[in-house]
Formats: structure tokens, C-alpha cells, sequence
């Protein structure tokens, strides 16, 4: 049996990373080329003006030869202020040529990086929620804007360098061989001497610069997570400043190291290609000066030639760089298009049913669901512990859940934590698709329903209710975007606090604060209660809203649900007995299965779980 050495199967494997990479850089090129398709006339334009300025770089040099050989040599003082004129406005008109030449490969930049910005925003936005459990809100971040700035640098850099100095090279190369083609070859000696360099500092940047993304998208995460108010919370109850301070230094001095080898590389590569430039320079005017000596060559030649190595070495010094833009530009573009590929697992269906407005049922039928594996719904490379799978993945955490709502109906879910309760009231608003069986919404499976007319009849109020930073109004109008006055002011009487808000120096153009941290638990979920009659949905769903709050806030929120449930088709899980009691229908859900149901009384008399809970949970203490 033939023997592997370590060293040929790491030789093997890095073989086989760099021809997935060519691959990989080979259609995310495409990709790229793909979306500057609506710029195709812009582009068009940008090469024109690449054409005329590169003429133009190319004609100079003869108007010198003419200036030394025809005016200075043949003492025609009137000529050499005439071509010197003429030499002049073509400097002007390059310069004007590539002014125009820079705002349009800007101008596509700017707007492929807008379309790819856009792109992405709309994508992440119709994510499943599974997506966000995983993700870390600051690797997603960098994504959205360390990555695509990154890519639209690289790309405006790419663009109006590589095309313009490509036919620059040329056309001097062209013009140097007429002139005289051994001097020509004699300067370009030099060059293959780095062409292999070049390829191998490339491979090593495109690494660095992903790694550098990667730390980048980590320092981005750990700020995220340290600066919104939870953490920084968090970080002082636990006084731990001091650590997180070498945490973030040891990131930070990473990335500051892998800088360095990076500007290294360029620039171990940008000094020695330059040097190869002025080797070459003396080469020239060596050899050249002997044939002028002999006669073999004009001076005006010698002088040409001289100039065209400053536009030919200055190009392709230019053109070095472009390849650690080209491996950088890829690297941000590959790391932009993963988002973009990643399918939502939840996705509307086309063409998409419209669920009727007005009283309206919910059926589960025979429902079961496990949570999708990590591959399904995010990506390793945005989670900076990535865990290969969730921990109930491909495990059943509820099963056959069957009961139905009729409209105006109450149900609770009870039942001890981790049973499946919040997982069903999930699979309402379509967070998560059901892996067997149908949820269904006045006769409608929510997975043929359209998002938009699905989150218009359900509504929903979390534990811990998201206000965003902004005003009390602007945190309303999202339910309901151009409400008046009038109708801001109802809903939140309704919900039991415009009381508290007309206390507020601001009243209604108040400052919530990051997450509503700057109102306290009962007054947040009092506010959603408000957003949610802005909204007037059909269906309510409740997920736990009055847990962890005093006996005060509570009895305001219970008169808010009063008139947020009235009417309206609901789900509630809640622990207080106020809710519970008044629940057309009890559902014990246990392991993930409903072990029990009926009313109040029905399950205390049975004797069963519910009567446990009630024992545990809601009957009061006897004294001792």
C-alpha cells in the first residue's frame, strides 16, 4: 500500500485549496462583471476617455524627440515654443480627460457598491428568525460596511487603473518598439524577474486581507455586544473592564500586526519593482548614450525613449498594485456574495394567498417541528464560536400539536419553561415554518400566505418588548406609518399610559432611549401594547407580556389587554393567574405535547399537571 507523507498530503491539500480558490475568484469575477451590467454606458464612456488619455500619454514623448532633434539641434527657437505650447495644452487636456476619467469609474463604484449595499439589506431583512439566533449582529455589520467599502475602493482602484494603464502600456510599448525595438527589449529585461514574485505575494495577501476582514468583523462584534446598554451593564455588575480590555487589545493588535506584513508585502514589491524601473532607466541612457555617441541613435530618440520608460514603469508599478486590489476586491466581494447566496428557509410563496381581514380562527393541524441545522439558516464565518449545530436540532420539540381558535376565542399555554410553549406561538406569525402538519389562519396556511397580509392580521407582543432608539412617536408610526396625532394619543390611553407620557417634558417626542432602557419593564410593555391597537390586528399573540413585572405595572398592562384582546382572536402564554382564568380554552403543553386542555376549573379538577402548576405557581403561599 503506497504511503502518504504529511508534508505531500499538506502539499495536497494546499493544492487543492488554491484550485478552489481560482475557482471561486473565477466566478465571483463573473459575478462582479454581472452586476456593473446596468453601467454598461457609463463604462463605455470610461473607456473612451481611457483611450484618449493614454494617446495622449503616448504622444508626448514624440513631440520631445521633434523639440530636441528639429528645434534646439536645428536652433528653431520659434518651433520649440510651438511644440512646447503644444505640449503644454496636451498636458492640460490629459489632465482635464482624467478628471472625467476618475468621476465615472467613481460613478460606477459608487453605484455598483449601492446596489450590492441595497442588496444585502433587503436579503438580511427577509432572513428567517433563525438567522439572527445564530448570527453576531457585529460580523453582519462588517459585512454591510467594512466589506463593501472595502469592495468598492478595490473596485473603483480596478477599474480605472487597470484598463487605463493596460492600454497606456500598450500603446508606449508600441511607440518604444518603432522607436528603437532593441533599447525596447533591453528595458524589459528586467521585469520577468518579477512576475513570479507577484504571483506568490498576491496568494499571501488574499489570505491576509480575509483574515484581517475576519478580525475586523470580530472587533465589530465585541464593540456591538459591549456598547448596547445590556452589556455594558453586564460588564459593569461584573467588573470586568479589565478584561475586556485585554480582549480587545489582543484584537486589536492582530490586526494591527497582520497591517503590517500587509503594507509590507506591498511595499517590498512596490520598492523592488521601482527599483527595476531605475535599473532600467540607466540601462537605457548607458546604452543609449554609447549608440548616440556612434551615431546609431539621435539624441531626440535617446530622450523619447527616456520618457517612455517613466510612462511605461509608472503603469506598471501601478498594475503591481492592482493585483493586491484585485485579491482584495475579491475577497470583500466573495465575503458580500455568501450573504447574498444564503436562501431564507422561510420564503413567500409566489404566487402568495391573501388571509381575509375581520374575525379570524387559528388551527394547528397534527403541527410538528425541530429546529434547522446551522447549515440551513447561517454561515460559520459570521458567528465567531461557531457551533456545527444548534442543540435541538433535528430533535422534535413539539409534536402533533392539534386545536383550533374560533374567532374572538382566548387560548393559553402553559406549562414548564422549555415545554414548547413559545416555540408555537412562533410558528403563528410564520418565524419558523412547521416541519409536519399545517398552521393555519381563517382557513389559510400561513406558509401560502403573503408576509405582507400575514403580519397585517397577526400581532405580537414579546417578554421583553424592542423599542428602537427614537422617539415615543416614531416607535408608534412603525405600526402604523402616518397616523395622526389623534390616533397615537387613543392607543396609548387604551393601553393604560398617556398618563405617563403627558408627564414627559417631550410628551410624545420623547427619547426612548437604546432598546427603551430609559422606561422601565411595565411602561416598555405598555408601549407595545399601544403599538399593537395602532397596528389593529385580528390575531394577538402573547408571549409571556406580563411576566417579571411588579403588582402596580401589571395591573395597568392587564387593563391595557383588556382592550387590546376584546374582539380579536389571541394566544397567550402566559404564568399569572389573571390571564389564565379567563381563557376560553387551556393548553398544557408539556415535553413539547399538549397533555391537557379545557377551562380553568375543568384542569383543577382533573387533578392533572395544571393543577400542579397551580399549586406551585398560582395559588398563594399558606402561611407556615
Amino acid at each position: 500500500m503506497t504511503r502518504v507523507t504529511g508534508g505531500q498530503l499538506v502539499r495536497s491539500l494546499r493544492q487543492g485549496e488554491d484550485v478552489r480558490g481560482q475557482k471561486v475568484a473565477r466566478g465571483t469575477a463573473r459575478r462582479i462583471l454581472g452586476f456593473a451590467g446596468p453601467y454598461k454606458r457609463l463604462l463605455l464612456i470610461f473607456l473612451g476617455l481611457v483611450v484618449f488619455t493614454s494617446a495622449i500619454g503616448a504622444a508626448s514623448p514624440l513631440l520631445y524627440k521633434e523639440i530636441v532633434n528639429r528645434g534646439i539641434l536645428g536652433q528653431r527657437a520659434g518651433l520649440v515654443i510651438a511644440l512646447a505650447l503644444a505640449v503644454a495644452g496636451l498636458a492640460i487636456l490629459d489632465a482635464t480627460l482624467t478628471l472625467g476619467e476618475r468621476y465615472v469609474s467613481v460613478k460606477v463604484g459608487e453605484g455598483l457598491v449601492f446596489d450590492l449595499r441595497t442588496k444585502i439589506f433587503a436579503h438580511v431583512q427577509r432572513m428567517p428568525i433563525a438567522f439572527f439566533t445564530r448570527t453576531q449582529t457585529g460580523a453582519l455589520v462588517s459585512r454591510l460596511n467594512n466589506d463593501v467599502v472595502g469592495a468598492q475602493q478595490a473596485f473603483t482602484d480596478v477599474l480605472s487603473t487597470v484598463i487605463g494603464n493596460l492600454i497606456s502600456v500598450g500603446l508606449v510599448m508600441a511607440a518604444m518598439f518603432v522607436l528603437s525595438w532593441k533599447l525596447t527589449l533591453v528595458a524589459l529585461l528586467l521585469l520577468p524577474l518579477f512576475v513570479l514574485p507577484a504571483r506568490w505575494l498576491g496568494h499571501r495577501l488574499q489570505r491576509i486581507v480575509r483574515e484581517k476582514l475576519d478580525l475586523n468583523a470580530g472587533m465589530n462584534t465585541m464593540m456591538v455586544e459591549r456598547f448596547n446598554v445590556a452589556g455594558a451593564l453586564l460588564v459593569k455588575l461584573f467588573g470586568r473592564p479589565d478584561d475586556e480590555d485585554a480582549c480587545f487589545s489582543a484584537n486589536a493588535g492582530r490586526v494591527r500586526d497582520i497591517g503590517v506584513t500587509q503594507m509590507m508585502y506591498s511595499r517590498v514589491f512596490f520598492i523592488s519593482l521601482m527599483l527595476t524601473a531605475s535599473l532600467a532607466t540607466a540601462l537605457v541612457y548607458g546604452w543609449g548614450g554609447v549608440l548616440t555617441t556612434q551615431g546609431a541613435l539621435d539624441v531626440g530618440t535617446l530622450v523619447a525613449l527616456a520618457a517612455y520608460l517613466g510612462r511605461l514603469y509608472g503603469p506598471l508599478t501601478a498594475l503591481s498594485n492592482v493585483h493586491v486590489n484585485i485579491m482584495t476586491t475579491l475577497v470583500s466581494f466573495e465575503r458580500v456574495f455568501e450573504i447574498l447566496d444564503l436562501k431564507p428557509a422561510v420564503a413567500e410563496k409566489s404566487p402568495a394567498a391573501t388571509i381575509p381581514r375581520g374575525p379570524a380562527s387559528i388551527e394547528f393541524d397534527q403541527v410538528s417541528f425541530c429546529y434547522p441545522a446551522a447549515e440551513e439558516v447561517s454561515l460559520a464565518s459570521l458567528e465567531a464560536v461557531a457551533v456545527p449545530n444548534h442543540a435541538e436540532a433535528g430533535k422534535e420539540v413539539i409534536s402533533d400539536i392539534s386545536f383550533r381558535a374560533e374567532p374572538g376565542q382566548l387560548i393559553a399555554l402553559v406549562g414548564p419553561s422549555g415545554a414548547g410553549k413559545t416555540t408555537i406561538s412562533h410558528l403563528v406569525p410564520r418565524l419558523y415554518d412547521v416541519g409536519a402538519g399545517a398552521v393555519r389562519i381563517s382557513g389559510v396556511d400561513v406558509r401560502d400566505a403573503a408576509f405582507a397580509s400575514l403580519h397585517d392580521v397577526v400581532g405580537v407582543v414579546t417578554q421583553d418588548a424592542h423599542l428602537f432608539h427614537d422617539t415615543i412617536r416614531a416607535n408608534l408610526l412603525y405600526a402604523k406609518p402616518g397616523a395622526a396625532a389623534e390616533e397615537l394619543r387613543e392607543a396609548l390611553a387604551a393601553a393604560q399610559i398617556l398618563p405617563f407620557v403627558e408627564t414627559l417634558p417631550d410628551g410624545l417626542d420623547t427619547v426612548v432611549g437604546e432598546r427603551g432602557y430609559r422606561l422601565s419593564g411595565g411602561e416598555k410593555q405598555r408601549m407595545a401594547i399601544a403599538r399593537l391597537l395602532l397596528k389593529a390586528p385580528d390575531v394577538v399573540v402573547l408571549d409571556e407580556a406580563t411576566a417579571h413585572l411588579d403588582s402596580e405595572s401589571e395591573a395597568a398592562l392587564q387593563k391595557a389587554l383588556e382592550t387590546a384582546l376584546a374582539g380579536r382572536t389571541s394566544l397567550v402564554i402566559a404564568h399569572r393567574l389573571s390571564t389564565v382564568r379567563d381563557a376560553d380554552q387551556i393548553l398544557v403543553i408539556d415535553e413539547g405535547r399538549i397533555v391537557e386542555r379545557g377551562r380553568h376549573q375543568e384542569l383543577i379538577d382533573a387533578g392533572g399537571l395544571y393543577a400542579e402548576l397551580y399549586e406551585t405557581q398560582f395559588r398563594p403561599r399558606r402561611a407556615a
